[in-house]
């Protein structure tokens, strides 16, 4: 029964409100950049939707390690991408701006698209060779200027629950930039979310933002980076809850 009332609730509530909230705040973003606002605009309206949303969709949000979040310098942030809701919990709760570096796709999807540009985000071509590099050293240029940057290493969403292997193109930023690299895991997304499904459930979601991993002493090998990779998958994979860690 209470699966169904969750549903209903779902469809009937939580769905219009959201679609109101999501235009309400792309449309904040773009407005307040556009009058020079960028610095505030181009995080609080977007924090503040991500909260709404997990309270909207019922779903606790637990915390750990916001001490170990970089307030002071820039940083490259990565995390395991398990559904949706990732967004959600990184945009709302990790308590720092970043400039997200989403695939080029998201680009379309109406007012959110339009937002993220306006919000001097990353968006990232894989079509050519060319066009990703550019994306990567547009992303350098971010952290060059100040910002800290957000990547999901894995580059799509798991099918599984479990990590896939994470690719290079966020730590070799982090080793030409000379910046920490921010591991965190997120815990509950694809249980209340996974791709392919539009049925949300409410489920308890977690946020836990691991120590930096320094990078001042790695060179830029590709033996280095990928021991850096594989060094921030262990750290993430060591926080995510049974069945999906491993």
């Amino acid at each position: 029964m209470a699966r169904i009332l969750y549903a209903l609730y779902v469809r009937l509530i939580f769905a219009p409100v959201f679609i109101v909230l999501t235009m309400m705040a792309a449309l904040a973003t773009i407005v307040g950049c556009m009058l020079g606002g960028k610095r505030i605009f181009s995080y609080y309206p977007g924090m503040i939707w991500a909260r709404l949303a997990c309270r909207l969709a019922l779903c606790p949000v637990r915390i750990r390690g916001s001490e170990h979040v970089q307030r002071s310098r820039p940083a490259v942030y990565v995390a395991n991408h398990q559904g949706a809701v990732d967004i959600f919990l990184i945009f709302g709760f990790l308590g720092v701006p970043v400039k997200w570096v989403m695939k080029l796709g998201l680009v379309k999807i109406p007012f959110v698209g339009a937002a993220c540009r306006a919000a001097g985000f990353v968006f990232v071509n894989h079509k050519t060779l060319k066009a990703a590099t550019e994306s990567l050293i547009e992303a350098e240029r971010l952290l060059q200027a100040g910002s800290s940057i957000f990547i999901f290493p894995e580059g799509s969403r798991t099918t599984t629950g479990k990590m896939g292997r994470f690719k290079k193109g966020a730590f070799q930023i982090a080793v030409n930039r000379r910046v920490p690299v921010i591991p965190i895991t997120l815990n509950g997304p694809f249980d209340a979310l996974p791709i392919g499904s539009l049925n949300l459930r409410r489920r308890p979601l977690e946020i836990v933002v691991h120590p930096p991993i320094l990078t001042e002493s790695s060179d830029a090998s590709h033996e280095s980076v990928r021991r850096l990779a594989d060094e921030a998958f262990a750290v993430i994979s060591s926080a995510l809850w049974e069945p999906y860690a491993g």
